[in-house]
């Protein structure tokens, strides 16, 4: 498929709803997962519900980046799509601790495999100088299905139980593989599958020219892991009987960044707007570290929601911008793996600390402040190096 001169056609728009029915997928039952954890005898294992599904999902990178640049990048978002819809249906059935955790690890594969060929099929579809804005948007269309689901999800469960929570997450997953059967393939040198494939080298799993991407990715993206992990025994703390709201005005105050925020990258550079959102969301790490009322939760919430809203369209632009344009799976994959540790990485240590001691809970968040404080200083050293760099190339010429 050529890319199209115009950015909202049909394929781009399907691919947007598809996305945005597969965040709700996952996303609903975010709220409701520690205390069900709890409920079995696992409050101890709180920090794995998070974790396990970042592993998988990580280790899945290699293979969906290569998988996309060989096979196809439907085929990828399909296996994504499956795995949500088979997880969601198996959770009323492995009701005890161990089966949960195996279940989280397996349910990994859909982020594994889903948000790598879409991101790669938008590349294909949209004009290149408005790349960061369709990152945008379908960065939108994922915030919606992700702010309406999780009070929808806490909702069925307080009427209806848990397991109403996870068939509709199965029926949402479904939905969103339906939508894909209506859209063309977009790489024109397929490959049949193969077990070969499945072989994947060092060259695969890692494109250097996307390792500053990554690297931005690993500090920012930790607060994330911190956030899920944490957020939904804050907001008991602070009396809040829906878990959901916090994911709800977190992805209400994304949405209203991400359309601008992905066309002022397109206009002023990836960096300056990755700049921004580092310090954003080192704020609002300090506002979750201090709140003791539900207003300075939502505070918090609305603050942390601005900085990834304009953080996620500019990141994903500019891992396609920085990557191999013919090997665009593989600079994603580079890039989603190190958001994969990152928010594993924040999830483990936040469940390990935190430990259901309210006491701790504020060194957490403070900590993942620093870490995103970090990540400013990074791109601040990237920018000085790289106008070096330049300077040196104009002296030598």
């Amino acid at each position: 498929m050529q890319t199209s001169p115009s950015l909202y056609s049909r394929p781009f728009l399907l691919l947007c709803l598809s996305h945005a029915l597969f965040a709700g997928s996952f996303n609903m039952m975010i709220p409701e997962l520690p205390s069900y954890l709890s409920s079995m005898g696992g409050a101890a294992h709180k920090g794995w519900i998070i974790a396990l599904f970042t592993i998988t999902a990580g280790i899945s990178r290699p293979f969906s980046g290569k998988l996309t640049d060989t096979i196809g990048r439907l085929p990828v978002m399909y296996i994504g799509a499956f795995a949500c819809v088979i997880s969601s249906l198996l959770y009323p059935v492995l009701a005890f601790v161990g089966g949960f955790l195996a279940l989280r690890f397996f349910h990994g594969f859909s982020t594994g495999f889903k948000p790598t060929g879409t991101a790669a099929y938008v590349a294909d579809v949209v004009p290149i100088d408005r790349r960061g804005e369709a990152m945008g948007i379908l960065g939108i269309c994922l915030s919606i299905g992700a702010s309406a689901s999780p009070p929808l999800g806490s909702w069925l469960v307080q009427a209806y139980g848990i397991n109403s929570m996870f068939y509709a997450s199965s029926v949402l997953a479904a939905l969103s593989v339906v939508i894909l059967m209506n859209l063309p393939e977009t790489l024109q040198e397929k490959q049949p599958f193969k077990f070969s494939l499945l072989k994947v080298s060092r060259d695969d799993i890692f494109d250097p020219l996307a390792i500053p991407a990554a690297i931005t990715m690993l500090f920012c993206y930790f607060a994330y892991g911190v956030i899920l992990t944490l957020v939904p025994d804050l907001s008991d703390q602070l009396g809040l009987s829906n878990r959901g709201i916090f994911f709800s005005i977190f992805t209400l105050a994304s949405i209203s960044t991400r359309f601008f925020a992905g066309k002022i990258s397109d206009r002023l550079g990836r960096e300056p707007v990755l700049k921004s959102s580092a310090l954003l969301i080192g704020v609002a790490m300090l506002f979750f570290a201090h709140a003791s009322t539900p207003m300075m939760l939502y505070i918090a919430s609305a603050l942390f929601g601005l900085g990834n809203g304009i953080f996620s369209p500019a990141i994903n632009a500019w891992t396609v911008d920085l990557g191999d344009p013919e090997r665009k799976g593989r600079a994603l994959a580079t890039m989603f793996i190190a958001l994969e540790v990152a928010i594993g990485g924040g999830a483990l240590l936040a469940g390990w600390y935190y430990a259901d001691n309210f006491s701790h809970m504020p060194t957490v968040f403070e900590l993942a402040a620093a870490m995103s404080f970090s990540g400013w200083v990074y791109l601040m050293w990237y920018g000085w190096r790289k106008t070096g760099r330049v300077w040196a190339a104009r002296r030598v010429s």
